[in-house]
């Protein structure tokens, strides 16, 4: 029982670690205060745990809006969008360009990859992306979705009909 009377004084019993429960003669009010908190306890003079409370010793955070010395801004971040679009937009197109009902979608995409391609790679030579490999990628698979694959597609048709022509 946390709460017991002491011949007419309200006392508060408070769990202490050398012992299961002792009694104490301050009210409950007084001991909430000063009861210890968790861990080991403080030494005089020692920091604490968690932040550091603002002392008046220290000086004031300079505003938001300091401006810099001249000659240490950050570097641009690459801007790489355009070499991973032209890539995704070639393999798209190749994968369309191999079926029979999605070769003019192939082709449009095919010709979106060239473009996208193209843009990514010169982006890389003039150092504002860093992922020339891929812009090279989607420009390669953008013409031969657009170029290779549908004319093996025709020459492929032509020769199945050229041979059934032959036939009859």
């Amino acid at each position: 029982m946390p709460w017991s009377d002491n011949g007419g004084k309200i006392v508060h019993v408070q769990h202490q670690p050398h012992a299961w429960w002792v009694r104490s003669a301050v009210p409950a009010p007084a001991a909430a205060s000063r009861r210890p908190g968790y861990g080991y306890p403080q030494q005089p003079g020692a920091p604490g745990y968690g932040y550091p409370q603002a002392t008046p010793g220290y000086p004031a955070a300079p505003p938001a809006g300091y401006p810099q010395a001249p000659g240490y801004a950050m570097p641009a971040q690459p801007s790489n969008g355009m070499g991973t679009t032209g890539l995704v937009l070639g393999i798209i197109g190749v994968v369309c360009s191999l079926t029979f009902f999605l070769w003019f979608f192939g082709v449009i995409l095919g010709i979106l990859g060239i473009i996208f391609g193209a843009i990514g790679r010169g982006k890389a030579g003039r150092g504002e992306a860093t992922n020339k490999g891929a812009a090279t990628a989607g420009l390669v698979c953008g013409i031969i979705a657009t170029v290779i694959l549908p004319l093996l597609g025709f020459l492929l048709f032509a020769s199945i009909m050229g041979g059934l022509g032959a036939a009859s």
